[in-house]
């Protein structure tokens, strides 16, 4: 890809009528973000021009405050509204003791895992603040050669880190809050009232992410504006800015994947232990109290599906507003846009917010029928999202036409871009609605193949993974060929920024889920009626199918932001501004590609050994405690649930090191070792094979848990009990660390590569060949070697044994299986935290 809008590259550059700005054979190369009058004015599009005194509002006010205002309001507004949500989701009541006992035990897993998680992080996070606070203070990136530039990259990098890790703590806090409530108000109010309850809680999610990204960034790039008191030209002061933001995106891009991997693990070794030893080899209930592994499994649903996703998200959002100031040529209308249309899409987000509401006819009845269709509850949601675009779409108008007075051309461009991604995002949404959801043909034909048993179920939900796959790549090629065509690479930046404008209610959709989800494990587990369960599955399967969406609606607006991001690191390393040139048909380039399309798949890997171990540390844990502690199966003692917490906890943050390692040095010893042109082509390659491999999985996943409900929910097939339905159970089992752990964090893989290749691609500057500074490329290797030899002599050659077996319901053969598990703390131990 060729930097299209770096002008400077290219002066010889004429501008026609058409916007676009050409090379020397007249060839386009980006849009035209100079005056209409001609010329390439040192100070962007606020240069004078010769036929009128030319004004507007963003030339009248061309400082870097300006520039950030709406995101700073707006963010503001949003936490005052996330506020609101807040004491809107307390006020509902909490139920009898029995319930909130059984909250509280979620929510007390919840906090020791994640306060152990950032405990973890936090060490890294340190390092990396050392590292770039020494480099770039010492090799300076910026064009002003200042010695405060190590300060602004490490300062960046551990704002963006702590806003990450916050937004994750603050989901989780409010959805282990709002699952008793969701219990209590699907007794007392039914569907109408668990799902105001449940959405709300999501809603938390949604705009604290969005407004913790809108007002941090903001500021945080006000701040990158400052110390340049000798620089006159406000259009370099921004450019500066936009080189040093960059690692913000990088800090939130570390805690997010730290946090999507080992949340991912922990939910799903938690979800698989209690499904296979609990439903399959016991055939007690999902949920059943009696089970060692259910607490757990609901802690996963928190710390994996809410703060895992709320610190994914944070990162997608911030960081697609990153690639497109980094694209940015410095003038004041192109670095306001992204903080705008963000602040924009927020308030749209709000009123949106209202609209959704339970189908009219389970309004005035605290009675769920079994037969609630999806699509009824779909519509609710989808309401909401139609609504919300629309005002968007309407204030997008509004924003351009300000923001580019006098460049009607430029202006209608870049809002085509937005308006572009806003429908893309849309459009994929429906697309994975239609693969997951148990109202279409793809999911109910899983449940179909289970009659011929479980390989079968395995077989057709691959396949419907895989077909998946072709209509969001086609959705997201037009999208791109369409902004390229109307902008250049800024344009494609605008789309992702669209696609993530409306993020504060898409997020609500997805995280509200998780929370009916619990409220149904609540529910069963403290014996309420029939018709409670009965109203939080419906809303779980919903959850379900809404929780794809989210899912490849994340990846959708990863690859269009790692895109960017790609972009951006072409232009800050230089390369087509030297002897060092892009080209597929280069074996250096195409090697790039080749292991950029191999790291998808060692990292999903990676993740489902993970999960397979956790998993298997977890069934021994659970067969253990069936085993050994009497009067557990007959439901007269109580089950050690702390243990199988601490077990997963244990498990996950051991095994979220590798993953992440890989994904943060890979780019940096290709990079340093190679050059900047292998790395171009690692990016490209991951992008293009993450993005398939994370749409198949999420999907496939998605689709087979679907298949399930669509048997326990509709009683298809004959129902719950049936071999069809144990069939289905298997498959959904498979789909868990492929919807909730490898999938989703492909998606934060891809960016975190782009933006720690953007973040250091000031350092290969120097790179006008190939292998030219291969030895410093060395260090970052023998880190991966030496890492991955020291992690594998820690965890990785261990196993456990798994031999205790079970028999038939209840009746377990009782071995002592207590020295295959090392004493682990329990969540009560240490004051709340893990040792």
């Amino acid at each position: 890809m060729s930097n299209n809008n770096d002008k400077n590259s290219n002066p010889n550059a004429a501008a026609f009528d058409d916007g676009f700005v050409r090379d020397n054979d007249n060839d386009k190369v980006g849009a035209d973000f100079r005056p209409q009058s001609g010329g390439v004015p040192e100070n962007g599009l606020c240069q004078p021009r010769d036929d009128d005194d030319f004004s507007s509002l963003a030339c009248d006010h061309e400082t870097g405050w300006f520039a950030v205002s709406a995101g700073v309001i707006m963010g503001l507004v949003a936490l005052l509204f996330v506020w609101f949500l807040i004491r809107r989701v307390k006020a509902y009541p909490r139920g009898n003791d029995k319930m909130n006992h059984i909250s509280d035990k979620i929510q007390s897993g919840a906090r020791a895992f994640l306060t152990t998680q950032y405990q973890s992080v936090a060490m890294f996070v340190l390092i990396v603040y050392i590292a770039l606070l020494v480099l770039y203070s010492m090799d300076h990136p910026t064009t002003n050669n200042d010695a405060k530039d190590g300060a602004r990259y490490s300062s960046s990098f551990l704002f963006g880190a702590l806003l990450s890790a916050l937004a994750g703590w603050r989901s989780m806090a409010i959805a282990t809050d709002a699952n008793v409530r969701t219990t209590q108000a699907a007794q007392d109010q039914g569907l109408s009232g668990a799902l105001r309850v449940a959405f709300a809680g999501g809603a938390v999610t949604g705009f604290t992410v969005v407004g913790l990204g809108l007002l941090g960034l903001s500021f945080m790039f006000w701040c990158m504006t400052l110390g340049y008191q000798h620089e006159d030209n406000t259009q370099v002061v921004l450019q500066e800015a936009a080189k040093s933001i960059a690692g913000f995106g990088f800090g939130a891009s570390s805690v997010a994947l730290f946090a999507r991997v080992a949340g991912g693990i922990f939910t799903k070794a938690a979800d698989v232990g209690a499904d296979l030893v609990g439903k399959v080899e016991l055939d007690i209930a999902e949920d059943d109290a009696r089970n060692p592994a259910v607490i757990a499994d609901n802690v996963g649903d928190n710390v994996g599906d809410v703060a895992g996703m709320g610190a994914d998200l944070f990162e997608s959002f911030v960081g697609s507003i990153i690639a497109t100031l980094s694209l940015s040529d410095g003038s004041i209308q192109t670095i306001m846009l992204p903080f705008w249309i963000g602040g924009a899409g927020t308030l749209a987000s709000m009123i949106g917010f209202f609209v959704v509401k339970a189908p009219r006819e389970h309004y005035a009845t605290a009675t769920t029928s079994s037969s609630t269709s999806q699509v009824q509850l779909l519509r609710a949601l989808n309401k909401g999202v139609w609504v919300t675009s629309i005002i968007a779409v309407i204030l997008f108008a509004v924003v351009v036409k300000v923001i580019f007075e006098g460049y009607d051309t430029l202006g209608l461009q870049l809002f085509g871009c937005i308006c572009i991604g806003l429908v893309a995002g849309i459009a994929i949404g429906k697309v994975t609605e239609y693969f997951t959801s148990y109202s279409y043909w793809p999911t109910q034909s899983i449940a179909q193949a289970g009659i011929t048993g479980p390989a079968t179920v395995v077989i057709q939900g691959l396949g419907v993974g895989m077909i998946s796959t072709v209509c969001p790549t086609i959705i997201l090629v037009v999208t791109i060929l369409s902004c390229n065509a109307l902008a250049g690479d800024y344009g494609i930046a605008t789309a992702s920024v669209g696609m993530l404008s409306t993020l504060g209610l898409t997020l609500a959709t997805d995280a509200y889920g998780p929370i009916a989800d619990n409220a149904g494990g609540i529910a069963e587990m403290a014996n309420l009626e029939k018709r409670v369960r009965d109203t939080t599955d419906a809303l779980d399967a919903m959850g379900n199918t809404t929780a794809a969406t989210g899912k490849g609606f994340a990846i959708a607006s990863a690859v269009l932001t790692a895109l960017s991001l790609m972009a951006a690191f072409e232009q800050a390393a230089g390369i087509d501004n030297n002897s060092l040139m892009l080209d597929l048909g280069d074996p250096v380039v195409f090697s790039g590609v080749m292991i950029g399309a191999v790291l998808p798949f060692l990292f999903a890997a990676l993740t489902m050994f993970s999960v397979q171990k956790a998993a298997a540390a977890m069934i021994l844990e659970v067969r253990r405690q069936f085993a050994q502690i009497p009067g557990l199966m007959e439901g007269t003692a109580e089950p050690d649930s702390d243990r199988c917490v601490a077990i997963a906890t244990r498990t996950s943050i051991q095994e979220m090191i590798l993953p992440g390692m890989y994904a943060i040095l890979s780019p940096l010893t290709v990079g340093f070792l190679v050059g900047p042109r292998c790395l171009a082509g690692l990016l490209g390659g991951s992008i293009a094979s993450g993005m398939m491999l994370a749409i198949m999985m999420a999907n496939a996943g998605g689709a087979w848990d679907n298949a399930k409900k669509y048997i326990e929910n509709e009683g298809a097939r004959g129902g719950k009990g049936t071999d069809t339905h144990k069939a289905c159970i298997v498959g959904d089992t498979v789909g868990d660390p492929f919807k909730d752990t490898a999938g989703p964090s492909l998606n934060i893989l891809i960016k975190l590569m782009s933006i720690v290749s953007l973040t250091f691609a000031p350092l290969m500057q120097g790179y006008d060949e190939d292998w030219k500074y291969w030895h410093y490329g060395l260090i970052p290797l023998c880190t991966l070697i030496f890492g991955t030899w020291v992690l594998y002599l820690l965890y990785w050659r261990h196993s456990f044994d798994l031999s205790i077996e079970l028999v038939k319901k209840g009746e377990i053969s009782v071995a002592n299986t207590e020295d295959e598990l090392e004493d682990v703390p329990t969540p009560h131990d240490n004051d709340g935290e893990f040792a």
